[in-house]
């Protein structure tokens, strides 16, 4: 084989087309890494609609992690103070099995918890969720998403009626004025960054606004930073607000005729004039003033956000703060217009519209719903009340379950909570509670391996086929292109596997991963997500297509090829030669008709609350955490590319100048960070690019890449009361100097969640043939 293989970067939410080759191509030498192993080559699909022949480090390095550290067959051992033994699929698949149908019996199905993952291909969260809120009757199914994106999806659906980012990557390229908050777009989605900004400077009309307590590489091009302190996002938005009310930029037709709730938006609105936003703020009335003029007077203003916004204890109520903007400016279904949520992972929002969530079915349904609940009982050939009616257990419900003895099997795959999770001690001491864990996972070893006892050896990127939905609802076939090692297998094949071992056999008996995407998508007819019109098929011959896609719409006539009959768009003139580009991005709400019961959308009346964890004497110092541009979540993948570890020394702090004589740190000095839940440990990187009072950690190094560096052995669990998202953004914290003595932690209300000194648990090496 040497045509490259067109596929999709499996790291973040922007989806980048990766055209991808084999190691020795038409007779060149064989592409090798450090250690001689063959590896694939990764280069940008200029093809692709979404990206353009564009891609970042990580997307151009991915190949290289593929056969590194690989889980390639499973382990099973009877405590986790004792070593893996290496068993049969068969032996391991029965353990599980006996052991879902022992929970079932003697504590009941709310009892079995599986967490999973925006690296889910649509089919992973398809077969997961039939089996789980279907079969098994629990919607206790969440994912790394709930970490992500769900203050996204609630804001949404609180407005519009509906889930589903109402732009598309086109827009970047008209804006007039472009609203960043809450997101470093630059390195967390550094194409859409590098789209956005070469629209920029080629226009010198075009406005851009960055919203961020950090001088981030974003912010530094910005034509105005806003450096907010940590928690004033609402104070900020609101107070944007009033200045455009009182400015006269209120689209009153619009308003009137597709809006409800305007009188009381503008009732709260009222408390936020400039003086007092820009103290809460801690920004100039002139950069509030400037900020209101360039949102008033642009005709076509998009505004992007990432976990910024969404990782708060008042994250939904941050989303319909940005809506509301653009609903009292009109700045909705139209080119270069909308509030444009930077999804984080590279299928969270295949995961949306699978129901990859504790409260969610599929086809952006809710298990709320009675009707919604029929439809999909129907569809799966289930009784009637055979879904839940009662949301499941988010991902922190899952931690509290298992400290409460309420969890007696828990499930995760192809993610690592033991360093992502909040509250990372408290997280860590309840996995230890877990009575019988299985992780499914490709790569060994990883912080979450510890806990487990059973490991899975999961296929991943490369090694399953199936389709991913990108930030601009933009769906991508991911094909296989690699075996996977050992004895991998696909997520979805081992999901149905234990399912018919169940005694659910035909409803799980499915040809390949084509065979699962056609049956989820007959679940989006009808429904804002309308998918009926895309198949594996379609995707391999067109490209990537974007939703709605409905069945039988610029489908064309059916023509001959070499690979078979295949049915073409009727535009095509050439269908020989294919390009995805050819397609029109589209956009939702074109027609100002939203997916509420009157056709309006809903502005929302909200006071900012502030931090859950606000500073105070004791703990005086904000901490923020985040993402760099090698990096990606844990490190599972990229902390075993060379070229990205080398990248970075390891984890660091940023202070200000200010406060680091105030300690009397110097650079590269060790700070102790303390929170009321841990403590960590980094040298310090005093820099003038982030706000006095505040701190910055990234959040990559887990206990298998540095020492005591777990950012989240700081921050907190409390949530959005909407999302449940939580707040992993910001908490309280105070620095001491390394030598300096420590003061023992105390409780504080509402804290009371202290960790104890953490549990260290050795990870045992795969036993080999």
């Amino acid at each position: 084989m040497t045509n490259p293989i067109k596929t999709l970067c499996p790291y973040c939410g922007v989806g980048c087309g990766l055209d991808v080759s084999p190691p020795a191509v038409s007779g060149k030498p064989i592409n090798r890494d450090k250690q001689g192993t063959p590896v694939w080559q990764a280069r940008g699909d200029r093809a692709h609609p979404s990206s353009q022949g564009m891609v970042c480090v990580k997307g151009a390095t991915i190949t290289e992690a593929l056969h590194k550290d690989r889980l390639l067959h499973p382990m099973m051992r009877e405590s986790l103070d004792e070593p893996f033994r290496r068993v049969s699929w068969d032996e391991a698949l029965g353990r599980v099995s006996d052991r879902i149908q022992t929970v079932r019996t003697t504590q009941g199905a709310d009892a079995i918890c599986m967490y999973g993952s925006g690296q889910f291909n649509t089919e992973d969260y398809y077969v997961a969720q039939k089996l789980m809120k279907g079969f098994l009757g629990t919607n206790n199914f969440d994912a790394n998403s709930r970490l992500c994106m769900s203050s996204a999806v609630a804001g949404y659906v609180q407005s519009f009626g509906a889930d589903g980012p109402p732009c598309c990557y086109d827009d970047l390229d008209v804006t007039d004025c472009a609203f960043l908050i809450g997101t470093n777009t630059a390195e967390c989605h550094p194409i859409v960054f590098n789209r956005l900004r070469k629209h920029h400077k080629q226009h010198k009309h075009v406005k851009l606004i960055v919203v961020d307590p950090r001088k981030t590489q974003t912010a530094e091009v910005a034509d105005l930073h806003l450096a907010i302190k940590p928690g004033t996002d609402i104070d900020l938005l609101n107070g944007i607000a009033y200045l455009l009310l009182y400015r006269g930029y209120l689209d009153s037709v619009f308003v009137a005729k597709h809006t409800n709730h305007f009188t009381a938006f503008a009732e709260v609105i009222e408390d936020y004039k400039p003086d007092v936003v820009a103290k809460r703020c801690g920004i100039s009335i002139e950069d509030l003033e400037t900020a209101a003029q360039y949102w008033g007077k642009s005709k076509r203003v998009l505004s992007m956000w990432s976990m910024g916004i969404n990782q708060s204890s008042e994250g939904t109520a941050k989303v319909r703060s940005i809506i509301n903007l653009h609903l009292m400016t009109g700045q909705i279904g139209k080119p270069g217009a909308g509030p444009f949520s930077l999804t984080g992972q590279p299928n969270a929002m295949g995961g949306r519209e699978a129901g990859g969530l504790s409260h969610l079915l599929p086809g952006y349904r809710s298990v709320k719903n009675p009707q919604h609940r029929a439809e999909v009982e129907q569809f799966w050939g289930l009784e009637p009340g055979q879904i839940s009616p009662a949301p499941g257990r988010t991902a922190w419900d899952m931690i509290t379950g298992m400290e409460e003895g309420a969890v007696g099997l828990l499930w995760i795959a192809a993610t690592n909570p033991a360093v992502s999770m909040p509250d990372l001690e408290r997280t860590k001491r309840a996995l230890l509670r877990s009575p019988f864990t299985v992780y499914q996972e490709a790569y060994y070893p990883t912080e979450t391996s510890a806990y487990a006892h059973v490991l899975l050896p999961a296929a991943q990127w490369s090694e399953a086929p199936g389709t991913m939905t990108n930030s601009e609802r933009r769906v991508t076939l991911c094909p296989q292109f690699r075996t996977p090692p050992g004895e991998a297998r696909a997520d979805w094949v081992i999901f149905a596997e234990v399912a018919r071992r169940l005694g659910f056999s035909k409803p799980f008996t499915f040809n390949g991963a084509a065979d699962v995407h056609a049956e989820f998508v007959q679940l989006t007819r009808g429904r804002p997500c309308d998918m009926t019109g895309i198949t594996h098929d379609r995707l391999r011959y067109e490209g990537p297509l974007q939703w709605p896609c409905v069945q039988g719409e610029d489908e064309g006539n059916i023509v001959q090829t070499e690979k078979g009959r295949f049915r073409f768009p009727s535009f095509m003139r050439n269908p020989q030669k294919l390009s995805a580009s050819r397609l029109a991005a589209k956009r939702l709400y074109t027609d100002y008709q939203f997916h509420t019961p009157d056709g309006r959308a809903r502005f929302a009346a909200h006071h900012s609350r502030g931090l859950a964890e606000p500073p105070d004497d004791r703990y005086p110092y904000v901490l923020t955490t985040g993402r760099l541009y090698g990096h990606w979540h844990t490190q599972t993948r990229t902390g075993r590319v060379d070229k990205i570890r080398q990248m970075y020394d390891g984890p660091f702090i940023e202070i200000h100048p200010r406060d680091a004589a105030a300690i009397g740190i110097k650079e590269g000095g060790w700070l102790d960070v303390r929170s009321r839940r841990g403590i960590a440990r980094f040298p310090a990187k005093i820099t003038t690019a982030i706000v006095p009072q505040t701190v910055f950690v990234p959040m990559h190094w887990g206990a298998l890449w540095a020492n005591k560096a777990e950012a989240n052995a700081l921050t907190h669990p409390e949530a959005c009361p909407d999302s449940l998202q939580p707040e992993l953004k910001a908490c309280a914290v105070q620095l001491i100097p390394v030598g300096f003595e420590m003061p023992a932690i105390e409780a504080d209300a509402p804290f009371e969640n202290i960790s104890a000194r953490s549990t260290s648990l050795s990870v045992s090496t795969p036993l080999k043939k």
